[in-house]
């Protein structure tokens, strides 16, 4: 039987113990609270997961989740921001940045829907009045309030180069056919209802039909308009996630560094290979150089979680996933206004070096800082609406702080628990 994952708020965490509460049992997509833990190689188990019994999250995919958020952010400094800056330096410092992120893209968001589907093995298992609701209701509702948001601001920056919705006709485009910058929400509401839908149908016809897709998409043989081609690509790797969540299991368990280094060479060689090649028009070739890439970001988070200082940072940060998603890209845009005019005047030749070595780093530390920070401030605010749909946090009951958790406070982007204490 899969094992169950964690209730709610963004995309991927690990199941838990089922929880009681007044002698009880929680609704299934009640928030939860996160306790207290010694253990560095594992995420502290959460009360209120519906179901049975079920091991404490592993803290490898916490790691991961916060590594990718990192890998988006950084992608859309990089190529959003940093090169649309002259930077004036002989040294072709933004090309390296610029090839440097577009090599990470087959580890980014292949290895996020993988860890998203493994903790779908419990929902899908629900009833459809239950996915409906904490999972496909939910995943829709957010990317509706987001995209309202991120169409409203990008329309303040004009010169910031994302896509955004220039009329109405746009927008219903965004928010049903042709998914804007959120599509990671959209895309986690579709999968699930797939999933669901498909509970029943053999595996290897679901998984088939899902990396015929891929290959498809991933080739250029399909028409793949704003972010659709992310859509017909992930799905495989939502499901191998779903289907194969022992294996990966495993894989992080037993992660070493003669396993990183082999899967480290496997990926750089089929990165060389579609280089010198052309290979990513090849049908199925960038689906198999992704799933090497997310077979070596498991075993990189399972051997950082054992690290208790980068190990707790980087697992906080996945724990609150969504907010870093949808606050970023607004902000980021605003930043790029304020930043332009300062970076594009004169200055000493060997402080515009440093700088453009340094920036994507420092820019992206700082907006996945504000993001948090607006995060809290939002929630202090009551606006936990933003965050999770309404109605889902009245049901939790208290928690033995004698404090209700506050929804959407701590989210990670696959429906992950929230947190009921302000990160540190």
């Amino acid at each position: 039987m899969p094992r169950q994952e964690r209730p709610h708020p963004d995309e991927p965490t690990s199941a838990h113990r089922a929880g009681r509460s007044h002698g009880g049992r929680p609704p299934a997509d009640a928030p939860e609270r996160l306790t207290g833990a010694a253990d560095p190689g594992r995420t502290p188990r959460q009360p209120g997961s519906a179901g049975g019994e079920g091991p404490e999250r592993a803290r490898w995919a916490d790691v991961a989740k916060g590594v990718c958020i990192l890998l988006v952010v950084l992608w859309h400094v990089v190529v959003k921001h940093y090169l649309r800056i002259d930077w004036g330096v002989s040294p072709p410092i933004p090309g390296a940045w610029g090839a440097l992120t577009e090599q990470l893209l087959p580890l980014r968001m292949p290895l996020f829907f993988t860890i998203s589907g493994m903790f779908a093995a419990g929902a899908v298992t629900r009833p459809w009045r239950v996915v409906r609701r904490s999972k496909v209701g939910r995943f829709l509702y957010l990317y509706a309030v987001w995209l309202l948001i991120h169409t409203a601001v990008l329309a303040l920056v004009p010169s910031f180069d994302t896509a955004r919705a220039g009329d109405v006709a746009d927008l219903l485009a965004q928010l049903t056919i042709t998914p804007s910058n959120l599509w990671y929400l959209y895309a986690l509401a579709l999968y699930f209802a797939l999933a669901k839908a498909a509970r029943r149908v053999p595996a290897v016809l679901v998984l088939g039909g899902a990396l015929v897709l891929s290959a498809v998409a991933s080739a250029g043989l399909l028409e793949t308009p704003g972010n659709r081609g992310g859509l017909y690509q992930n799905l495989v790797f939502f499901l191998a996630g779903l289907y194969f969540r022992p294996f990966v299991e495993r894989l992080a368990a037993t992660a070493g560094w003669g396993r990183l280094a082999l899967t480290g060479a496997c990926y750089a060689g089929g990165l060389a290979v579609i280089a010198m090649t052309g290979a990513r028009a090849w049908p199925g070739v960038w689906p198999v150089v992704c799933a090497v890439a997310t077979a070596f970001g498991v075993t990189a988070a399972a051997l950082l979680g054992r690290s208790a200082t980068l190990g707790n940072a980087l697992a906080g940060l996945g724990r609150r996933t969504l907010p870093v998603y949808v606050i970023h890209m607004p902000l980021l845009a605003l930043l790029h206004l304020a930043l332009v005019p300062p970076l594009s005047t004169g200055m000493d030749g060997g402080l515009r070096i440093v700088l453009a070595v340094v920036e994507p780093v420092v820019l992206t530390a700082l907006v996945v800082w504000l993001c948090l920070a607006f995060h809290r401030l939002l929630l202090k605010l009551r606006a936990t609406w933003l965050f999770d749909l309404p109605g889902r946090g009245s049901r939790g009951r208290r928690t033995g702080a004698g404090r209700t958790p506050i929804v959407g406070e701590g989210s990670g982007l696959d429906g992950s628990p929230a947190r009921t204490s302000p990160p540190a």
